[in-house]
């Protein structure tokens, strides 16, 4: 039914556990996994006052490690299990529009993404982030809490 399934994650228990689902799923299915990750960009000034400071010890070299540690946790999960896992990352002040974007980049037939509970009444059954990309994307999205 699924052959390849998007993982979004920011590293919080809520994703670790939406990846536990989603990898299990890809097992039984025989599916394959994408691992993402979303980085928010430095605004242009603070980005080129960081770089100008701290060359090696840069916003986005951190980001960039924190994401990638992320990433590999879901990887050894998904190696754990026996399922095949690429992984990636981008950066963008709009999370939900890069994740739509990997799904279709990377041909994806599923999203399993987590929320985070209530941010406000509007949004009371699902996280901001999970709510737009419902509401913008047409590939099936399993929705983890």
């Amino acid at each position: 039914m699924f052959s390849h399934i998007l993982i979004p994650t920011d590293g919080s228990d809520y994703a670790l556990h939406a990846a536990e689902i989603g990898i299990a799923l890809a097992r039984k299915m025989e599916a394959r996994i994408y691992a993402f990750h979303v980085l928010t960009p430095l605004a242009a000034v603070a980005y080129f006052a960081d770089v100008i400071r701290h060359m090696e010890d840069s916003y986005t070299n951190k980001a960039i490690a924190r994401a990638q540690a992320h990433l590999d946790d879901i990887r050894a999960m998904a190696s754990t299990a026996g399922v095949e896992a690429d992984a990636g990352y981008a950066f963008d002040r709009r999370p939900y529009v890069a994740i739509i974007g990997a799904a279709k980049q990377q041909h994806c037939d599923l999203i399993v993404m987590s929320t985070h509970g209530y941010a406000t009444l509007d949004r009371m059954f699902l996280g901001s982030e999970t709510n737009r990309v419902l509401s913008c994307c047409d590939v099936p999205v399993l929705v983890c809490h």
